[in-house]
């Protein structure tokens, strides 16, 4: 009997995200990979039907959210900023999922994003966690690569 080869799932915590320009080293968590299509129900009034029709709505994206550990590194910040103050400045990038040697095995691109929310750490002088950042990033498409 032949026993056909193993195929693994890849492990989630193996990610890299790259944006244009910005050289940011690592991120906790990675979400929002998503896309989604309302469905328009529409009925003329001479169908002999009385079932709607399903046509294809506008394609949506959720924000990716990305979470990352508190360190001098101030492009991200530099980003949110100038959007704060009008001049925003869209990017392209990509998810990397890498395998457990650290090739890269698939990819998401996503386009024209910028920074739309930011949210700073919490503090608690009790604990010992690290200084944990979100930011919210707002794109027009993401396409697997």
């Amino acid at each position: 009997m032949v026993v056909g080869i193993r195929k693994d799932p890849y492990r989630a915590y193996n990610f890299l995200v790259e944006i244009d320009g910005i050289t940011r080293a690592g991120f906790r968590e990675c979400s929002g990979l998503d896309s989604a299509q309302d469905p328009i129900e529409y009925r003329e009034g001479n169908d002999k039907y009385l079932t709607v029709r399903k046509l294809p709505g506008l394609v949506k994206y959720s924000n990716i959210s990305l979470k990352y550990g508190v360190t001098d590194d101030e492009e991200l910040w530099q980003w949110r900023t100038k959007a704060v103050s009008g001049q925003v400045e869209r990017k392209n990038g990509s998810i990397v999922l890498l395998d457990d040697l650290g090739q890269e095995k698939k990819r998401w691109n996503f386009r024209e994003a910028w920074p739309t929310k930011w949210t700073g750490t919490s503090f608690n002088a009790t604990g010992n966690e690290v200084a944990i950042e979100t930011l919210e990033i707002a794109h027009e498409g993401v396409a697997k690569g």
